[in-house]
């Protein structure tokens, strides 16, 4: 016994109604403002960790070169092995 086919329902096509969100309520201009802000303050934030990254690295460089001079801090990571050169 064949099945019967049933008829094609249209589903999901772009005539449907669909609920209103945030963004097609809201006026363009709005929404431009919007999304300017958003950029402005990605920017800043990316300008804000590269300004902490280049501050530690000089804190790093900094702190280097006291230890470098400091013979205290040389001596007690000195590598070298004086037996070596008798």
């Amino acid at each position: 016994m064949p099945k019967k086919k049933r008829p094609v329902q249209p589903s999901g096509g772009p005539n449907q109604d669909k609920p209103a969100t945030l963004k097609d309520l809201l006026n363009p201009e709005i929404l431009n403002k919007l999304k300017e802000q958003s950029e402005q303050l990605k920017t800043d934030e990316a300008k804000r960790k590269e300004e902490e990254r280049k501050q530690a690295e000089h804190a790093r460089k900094a702190e280097e070169k006291r230890l470098e001079q400091d013979f205290s801090h040389l001596l007690e990571n000195s590598k070298m092995d004086w037996r070596k050169f008798k």
